[in-house]
């Protein structure tokens, strides 16, 4: 494994005040032979060791704040806030090649398993860092399954998943395009046929135009690569407390999912959301009117959310 070096650029710091609580927000770097990354610390100001929070981004170009080039949502930003007034720090960052953090090399040379590497090695320094008496990781979405495989390859003392899924990407991606009513039957047929090769580990050449976002070629070894973790079992490999969260309106992520993991791991703090969605703000299940708010970075959070994650996270020794 490549040798990782943790910069705290001290220039680049300062201190808010959010609920009578004061927070000093730290800019951080975390390098490797082929990636820089860069992420926030924020972290309320104690004199004694106080736990911190791993936030761990979903899928595509999310970045630390929980946006991406066609979203502003702030909803990570919102999630380290609102964890920092009830004392709790937290690290989030931006993932390979997405907003301030670099990636040197190729597409088709990223695998899921890089970035479950770079999540562990945010999990070491953090544990190594004197400030902090215990490390929760929290991965959002796709972050729930790359925080399963941090903590195997680091320890923590807690994980929580928040709106991950409970099944392999290969049966959710079918589940999603069958789902969508302007999806023609010629296409869905398609990417059936796409999403079985790359399952079998087989990349395919002539991909539709129509699907080409989805399945380029330089992408596919990195589907490959994240078609071979089924979340039910890698969850199973966890010893820790464990929070497994659930939003009822969320269009993204299923209640069969979070049900497929609350089994898996049976012991685990279940928390079901009401009215919550995939970005954790409360919203209909009417589908055009829950996406308006992934554009709403000004909507709050939902405060069930907050106090299940700091309760959940304050219990744990």
């Amino acid at each position: 494994m490549a040798v990782r070096f943790l910069l705290i650029i001290i220039a680049s710091f300062g201190i808010r005040q959010a609920a009578g609580q004061s927070i000093k927000e730290e800019l951080v770097s975390d390098s490797s032979a082929r990636s820089v990354l860069k992420g926030t610390l924020l972290i309320p100001e104690h004199k004694t060791k106080q736990p911190v929070v791993l936030i761990i981004a979903g899928s595509g170009p999310t970045d630390r704040d929980g946006n991406s080039p066609s979203l502003k949502s702030d909803y990570l930003k919102l999630l380290a806030e609102n964890l920092a007034a009830n004392g709790i720090a937290s690290l989030r960052y931006d993932k390979r090649g997405v907003a301030k953090s670099k990636y040197n090399g190729k597409e088709e040379t990223l695998i899921f398993d890089d970035f479950a590497l770079d999540a562990a090695s945010w999990i070491s320094r953090l544990k190594a860092d004197p400030r902090f008496s215990k490390v929760i990781v929290m991965g959002h979405s796709e972050g729930s399954l790359l925080g399963m495989l941090a903590i195997q390859r680091s320890a923590a003392d807690g994980f929580v998943s928040v709106a991950g899924a409970g099944r392999p990407i290969d049966i959710i991606l079918k589940e999603q395009l069958h789902a969508n009513a302007n999806n023609p039957a010629s296409l869905i047929q398609a990417a059936d046929g796409i999403i079985d090769s790359l399952k079998m580990g087989l990349q395919v050449k002539q991909v539709p135009m129509l699907l080409s976002g989805l399945f380029r070629p330089g992408v596919q070894p990195f589907l490959i690569s994240w078609m071979k973790y089924d979340p039910a079992v890698e969850i199973k490999k966890l010893n820790i407390p464990v929070m497994i969260v659930h939003g009822t309106t969320d269009i993204q992520v299923s209640k069969a999912d979070a049900e497929a993991l609350r089994i898996a791991y049976s012991t685990a703090t279940y928390q079901e959301v009401e009215g919550m969605n995939h970005v954790l703000r409360a919203a209909p299940a009417d589908r055009s009117e829950n996406i308006k708010t992934y554009f709403r970075p000004d909507l709050p959070l939902k405060e069930e959310l907050i106090r299940s994650l700091t309760e959940f996270v304050q219990r744990i020794q």
